[in-house]
């Protein structure tokens, strides 16, 4: 078949990271094309490989992944390569290699940033019964994935490569970064005793898992170290680990950054308050309570632009403006404040999703007359609250900024920031 006709690449999954709990069906013909003759399909095990700028070394681990995995589920195995748009076009060479290798599939995101959203992404797309993951660099053996493939033919839930038991290792690691490692497991196990002591290893990015324990799961995954989101999100039972020894990487560069270390103990804070009480009366509601925050925090700082821009114009060691010109410039520089910085913050997962400065100034109006929307409504409140309720002013203007501050929240996520088919 014609490079053309088949190297084609996999549509990105949007929205929320859930996993399905059945293999996805096709929606155009080219699925048809490359699913076998069938609308869907499934097979034993799906292996996502996260790329960045790994050119040099995709056509190797493609290779050696499809010798390993051929004579043990022949026609029964998926490789897909999700890769972060790449400056050295990583996803062009991995696509030209899918008429040699036919169970290689390739997904290129070009919104999305980062190891472990990559990992979910490609999962979602996956038709595997058994999920799994590998480094792109060739610094996890694969060989290994025979020993983990039997530990979850056993009946394992998760299988796990390890460094930390018998058979494990790193090859030659700095003192530093050893000392970085351990420091990191056992913070973890400070802040989240119950999800990383479950494991030796909890900042392996090598394992396997069965759909059916993480699918439907909410997976909120930060940084690089998706395992952690597995095991405190997913419903693991059964967990096996095989020693492995990390090795040094043949082509290309090390991506480990003192990021990596932040986020990791920005995911462990994540995953122990949605754990807790706050986490579970979230999940009751149903309510993006760390959204709401963010959204509160932005609207906080626009009062100080409101004030700073009121004095300017007002005062009359500024320009001296009538107060009321000049409150109405001020608001609005305080709206357009908070737009921006929700746009770049609060809501920045689904302004990614609508690129462009046209939709951003769509964002801008909408945001504006919700805003707008909410000072009506505020000063209604306030009139109630007090003239009817008789509540005191101050109660009843903190009430009414409160109330309003959660209609501002909502309308602008449902209305504002909603992602339509069109945006994407």
């Amino acid at each position: 078949m014609a490079l053309g006709q088949q190297s084609f690449l996999l549509p990105v999954p949007t929205g929320s990271l859930l996993i399905p709990e059945t293999a996805p069906a096709a929606t155009s013909d080219r699925d048809f094309q490359t699913n076998r003759g069938q609308k869907s399909y499934s097979v034993r095990f799906s292996l996502i490989i996260p790329t960045y700028n790994e050119g040099k070394n995709i056509r190797a681990i493609v290779s050696i992944l499809t010798n390993l995995l051929d004579p043990v589920l022949p026609e029964d195995y998926e490789l897909i390569v999700v890769d972060d748009d790449s400056p050295d076009r990583t996803w062009e060479i991995a696509q030209r290699l899918m008429v040699e290798y036919p169970q290689l599939r390739v997904m290129r995101r070009t919104t999305e940033k980062g190891l472990s959203t990559a990992v979910v992404r490609g999962w979602q797309a996956a038709n595997g019964e058994i999920l799994g993951v590998i480094d792109g660099d060739l610094q996890h053996p694969p060989q290994v994935l025979l020993k983990l493939l039997a530990a979850m033919n056993d009946g394992a839930d998760l299988a796990v490569a390890s460094r930390h038991i018998e058979g494990g290792g790193v090859s030659s690691w700095s003192a530093v970064r050893r000392f970085l490692s351990r420091g990191a497991q056992l913070l973890g196990l400070v802040i989240l005793p119950q999800v990383v002591g479950r494991v030796s290893d909890p900042m392996s990015g090598y394992f396997m898992v069965q759909r059916q324990a993480i699918a439907g799961a909410a997976l909120s995954p930060v940084g690089y170290k998706i395992l952690i989101e597995v095991l405190g999100r997913g419903d693991i039972k059964e967990i096996a680990e095989v020693g492995y020894v990390f090795q040094e990487r043949r082509e290309g560069e090390s991506k480990v950054t003192w990021k990596q270390y932040v986020d990791y103990i920005k995911h462990l804070i994540g995953l122990r308050v949605s754990r807790g009480r706050i986490g579970r009366i979230r999940q009751k509601i149903n309510f993006p309570i760390g959204r709401f925050i963010r959204f509160g925090a932005v609207g906080f700082s626009g009062v100080f632009v409101d004030m700073a821009v009121l004095y300017l114009l007002h005062d009359q060691s500024g320009l001296g403006w009538g107060l009321t010109r000049s409150k109405a410039i001020a608001a609005e520089a305080a709206i357009i404040n908070n737009f921006f910085w929700n746009d770049a913050w609060t809501f920045s997962d689904m302004s990614r999703q609508q690129r462009g400065w046209r939709k951003r100034i769509k964002r801008l109006l909408k945001f504006n007359i919700v805003c707008l929307m909410g000072l009506v409504l505020n000063i209604l409140l306030l009139n109630v609250l007090y003239n009817t309720l008789h509540v005191h002013y101050q109660v009843a203007n903190l009430l009414a900024i409160a109330i309003v501050t959660f209609w501002n929240f909502w309308i602008n996520l449902k209305l504002s920031w909603r992602v339509t088919e069109s945006d994407n």
